[in-house]
């Protein structure tokens, strides 16, 4: 069933020196309206063992990344597409985030992470070449296996390993 999928305003503090993003939350996360909330996703397993920080509420796991100097958000602010798989987005209807005013008003973000291929391919063709030449000078990107469950290629202990690059 195709369906109309809008962001979650971005987790960020002046503090943020770190932005993950995502394409676009999936339909689980869209129903609990928080990030990462599919049971089966690893993204918080990660983040706490990055972090050592054990979290069981959502507004823990908020904590935890503006504790440790991170943003999180999404390329997509819309789209459409059936279920929740970044290959099922109708390209046609995506809208990308004001990501210019984002950078501009955390202007300590110097690294950018990407969970998963399509949150880099969107922001390579559709923000960044609009974004102003002082914000995308200061920015360092790096995509990052995906924390999907879609994306089960890889073991746990290796997302892990290429995760701790968030950590700087």
């Amino acid at each position: 069933m195709l369906h109309k999928a809008e962001s979650f305003p971005p987790i960020a503090t002046k503090i943020s020196r770190v932005l993950i993003l995502g394409s676009m939350p999936g339909i689980k996360s869209l129903a609990e309206q928080q990030y990462y909330a599919h049971p089966q996703n690893a993204f918080w397993k990660i983040m706490t063992a990055l972090f050592d920080a054990p979290v069981e509420t959502y507004p823990q796991r908020v904590a935890l990344i503006k504790n440790n100097g991170l943003a999180l958000w999404d390329v997509l602010k819309f789209c459409e597409r059936h279920g929740s798989l970044d290959t099922r987005i109708n390209d046609a209807t995506i809208e990308v985030n004001d990501f210019a005013a984002f950078l501009k008003k955390y202007p300590n973000i110097t690294h950018v992470f990407f969970n998963g291929a399509k949150s880099e391919q969107e922001f390579m063709k559709r923000v960044l070449p609009e974004l102003p030449e002082k914000i995308s000078a200061r920015l360092e990107l790096k995509r990052l296996p995906s924390t999907s469950p879609a994306h089960a290629g890889l073991k746990l202990a290796d997302k892990l390993k290429a995760w701790k690059a968030v950590k700087g």
